[in-house]
């Protein structure tokens, strides 16, 4: 590869010793990108750069000196690293003074919220897209309502329903999660009448019925993440509810539950863990419904097809939007990215 078509291949990763990040940065690899490894911990990223034979630039979201150099001649950067309320603004400052694409993972409803409200105008200034939540939450559950939504310009209600048959977190979505609630003063959240809602009540138990083999299950009722600012972002729908399988929000509030581990066994090299996912979102117009399902498995391992496809669409130009706080299912054609998946996720679209 030469010196110049490896720049327009070359995707710094901020957090790229985490989790999810060691997810993107394999994916990358996979799709033939040179991954740049970023983050705070110069130990482990020397030892992860030695396993991939790439360079390792640490850098911290406190020093934007640091970040100007791990940004230096990539073409784009990914955002791994939580808490997104502590480093989006940050990295997306140094994507913007090197004016180049920014995409992240964050899970956080208000780290999102913040991204959109702080940076539209000054990422559409300087011709930057920034694609927040481009990951399972937030960005799969856009695409699919997108998807769902078809020609419609309008819908009554968008309900998006999380068929997990365990939630095993990482340490970074434990500590998220905390500050989360810390910035809600321990409220739940909902969007309800084309606004962001903070309640002092439970959360209602019903049942969903999800798609066969799953069935009827019982479901938190607003259980709200990150789509409840995506999807509004840019379609006109005035309740957006989340929904999350009883059992997936138990694993998550127990400080029992281990963190993800390897499937053994399973003979294909990917790290992923046995957690299998099924996304079943709903649009409703009037009297008209009209659905989209996505089925996986390992919300944390698919995260990086979803943001590495989207990396390599903006990097080629194939969005339809060219700069600006953008979500998924406004930057990209929706269908056409949800198929781009295939083997990976598993699609259904009206």
């Amino acid at each position: 590869m030469g010196a110049e078509a490896a720049a327009g291949r070359t995707v710094a990763v901020f957090g790229a010793y985490g989790h999810t990040g060691r997810f993107v940065v394999e994916e990358l690899v996979a799709r033939g990108f040179v991954p740049l490894l970023s983050g705070r911990d110069a130990v482990r990223l020397k030892a992860m750069a030695v396993e991939y034979d790439v360079e390792a630039r640490p850098a911290s979201v406190d020093d934007p000196a640091s970040l100007d150099r791990a940004l230096a001649g990539a073409a784009a950067v990914i955002n791994c690293a939580g808490p997104f309320a502590t480093t989006a603004a940050p990295v997306i400052e140094a994507a913007l003074r090197a004016r180049i694409p920014y995409l992240d993972v964050a899970a956080e409803i208000e780290a999102n919220a913040d991204t959109f409200a702080h940076f539209a105008d000054r990422a559409r200034a300087a011709g930057v897209p920034v694609v927040p939540a481009m990951a399972f939450y937030g960005g799969l559950g856009d695409l699919l309502t997108t998807a769902a939504m078809g020609e419609w310009t309008a819908a009554d209600e968008a309900h998006v329903a999380y068929g997990l048959n365990s939630w095993h977190p990482t340490p970074g979505t434990r500590i998220a999660g905390e500050v989360s609630r810390g910035r809600r003063d321990g409220r739940r959240v909902r969007f309800s009448g084309g606004r962001l809602e903070y309640r002092d009540d439970a959360a209602p138990v019903l049942e969903w019925a999800f798609p066969e083999p799953m069935g009827v299950r019982q479901v938190i009722g607003e259980f709200t993440m990150a789509d409840v600012v995506t999807v509004p972002s840019h379609l006109s729908i005035p309740e957006v509810r989340t929904y999350m399988t009883v059992e997936a929000a138990r694993d998550l509030s127990s400080p029992e539950t281990p963190a993800p581990v390897a499937a053994d066994g399973d003979g294909d090299g990917s790290g992923r863990s046995a957690q299998t996912f099924l996304v079943d979102v709903v649009v409703r117009s009037g009297g008209e419904e009209r659905r989209a399902v996505a089925r996986g498995r390992d919300i944390y391992a698919v995260t990086a097809p979803l943001v590495v496809e989207a990396a390599e669409r903006v990097l080629t130009g194939r969005t339809e939007v060219g700069a600006g706080v953008v979500s998924a299912g406004e930057m990209f054609d929706a269908g056409d990215f949800l198929r781009a998946l295939a083997g990976q996720v598993t699609v259904e679209l009206p």
